[in-house]
């Protein structure tokens, strides 16, 4: 596995890291257990002063850390420097709320003064994906350095600078050696770090197949692990939707990220009586995308992360194209120099076009046509994912209504589907398990601990509790 640095949209290799060797993991394994074990009692508090200084220091370089994005990735240097903005908030809202999302909860019983407490766990692994390089670790970097989880890192191989960026500013931020260690590591030391003692749980956001193999080797070794693993969400369009707030928002839906988005609007489900309009005006927000640089305002479309991801994506559109699938907008032949990819639209997909229920990673929206809002959620949950989604109606009680039908970890109702720190973030399905961000996200890693205190003189012929 070569981690290298290559620009996608010069396709001009930046930099190539060496992996590092066993030694070098073994090492960053016992700094994180020694910094666990000198942690694990210290007060939660203590730690927050960490997050707000590394927030401070992704604040004030956001430029610099933003370049390092859209070089590694491609991402589009307006949509890097939000990236960046979102892990600021991420590290202030841990830093803000993490003592309170962790104190002590009591439980009223018979048995005696019982409360739950929360305490860590131990050194955890993330596994992370090129498509978000910052977010991805923030969000769970920041609530397991809260609750005292030292963390190591095996970030994409196409994103290393990334990884290393991200490491050095918590270095410089004053964390402990140990907080959090990037590794350069193939899969089979991945496997040796999940299966060692000192190593309590796997983090993994990635594709369908990784997840079913770090998942295995999780559950192989009793590791916990939560995994997100992409979605293809749909975006409902109900009779008496505001099509005029969708207009709004609707290229951002599919074509943020180069449309490299796990809760990214896939597939378009749209009532019969605006199915037209739809079709209309996506083809127009399409239309009207300008690639090129990421670096440069005027871009609206950056190219996709590497080649190989450009050519997987116009294989999926040809076979779906072969499979009677309608190419409504835009080319099976993708000439653009390197990454670069032209958004395409596809509709009349049937059940038993390949197309159906794959994820199209980038610029592909997928239009399906119902007569109504029951076969529009019927066809919503007829996936293989359920990670989000997105629903337009005049009513948006109503609307609330519907969404609560649709089998997703979130609907966002007439609005933009998206993420802020005290939203938990997470699906069902082949879309994984477990939730990030929010509290939710802080308790994935954290061990509830029972307490019990009897006060009182044991009565065996008056308690009502068992021995279990």
């Amino acid at each position: 596995m070569a981690y290298q640095t290559i620009n996608p949209y010069t396709d001009e290799i930046i930099k190539t890291y060496d992996n590092h060797d066993d030694a070098y993991v073994e090492e960053a394994i016992e700094k994180g257990h020694q910094l666990y074990k000198n942690w694990r009692d210290d007060p939660i508090e203590s730690r927050a002063g960490l997050l707000y200084k590394l927030a401070d220091i992704f604040e004030a370089r956001a430029d610099e850390l933003a370049k390092v994005l859209t070089v590694d990735m491609g991402k589009r240097f307006v949509e890097a420097q939000g990236e960046v903005a979102l892990c600021v908030a991420i590290a202030r809202y841990y830093a803000d709320h993490a003592a309170d999302f962790l104190k002590p909860e009591p439980i009223q019983s018979e048995m005696g003064e019982a409360q739950v407490i929360s305490r860590p766990t131990g050194v955890l692994l993330m596994v992370e994906p090129w498509n978000f390089p910052y977010y991805q670790i923030m969000r769970v970097f920041a609530p397991n350095y809260m609750a005292g989880n030292p963390m190591l890192l095996k970030h994409a191989s196409n994103t290393p600078s990334s990884a290393v960026a991200f490491e050095k500013v918590v270095k410089e931020a004053g964390a402990p050696d140990g907080s959090l260690t990037n590794l350069f590591v193939d899969y089979d030391q991945v496997n040796h770090i999940i299966a060692d003692d000192r190593v309590q749980g796997v983090a993994l956001t990635g594709s369908e197949r990784a997840g079913q193999l770090i998942a295995a080797e999780a559950g192989k070794n009793m590791k916990q692990s939560s995994l997100e693993l992409g979605g293809s969400d749909p975006f409902i369009i109900l009779d008496d939707a505001d099509l005029s707030e969708i207009k709004k928002i609707i290229a951002g839906a599919r074509l943020y990220n180069a449309g490299q988005v796990c809760t990214s609007s896939k597939r378009f489900i749209v009532t019969e009586k605006n199915y037209d309009k739809l079709v209309t005006m996506l083809k127009e927000a399409f239309s009207e995308v300008k690639l090129g640089d990421p670096m440069s305002e005027k871009t609206t479309l950056a190219p996709l992360s590497t080649k190989r991801a450009k050519e997987n994506l116009t294989k999926q559109v040809r076979a779906a194209v072969e499979a009677g699938a309608t190419l409504a907008f835009g080319s099976l032949e993708q000439n653009q120099p390197a990454a670069m990819f032209e958004p395409v639209i596809l509709t009349n997909i049937t059940k038993d076009n390949p197309a159906y229920y794959q994820e199209f990673f980038g610029p592909v929206g997928q239009i399906y046509k119902v007569k109504n809002e029951d076969e529009a959620v019927a066809l919503a949950n007829d996936s293989h994912y359920g990670l989000s989604g997105v629903l337009f109606a005049g009513d948006p009680e109503h609307g609330a209504e519907v969404a609560a039908r649709i089998e997703t970890g979130g609907v966002f109702v007439n609005s933009f589907g998206g993420t802020l720190p005290e939203l938990p973030f997470g699906g069902v399905k082949n879309s994984g398990y477990g939730r990030e961000l929010s509290h939710y996200g802080i308790d994935t890693f954290v061990n509830k601990q029972l307490i019990v205190t009897k006060k009182q003189p044991i009565d065996l012929n008056h308690a009502t509790g068992g021995f279990v």
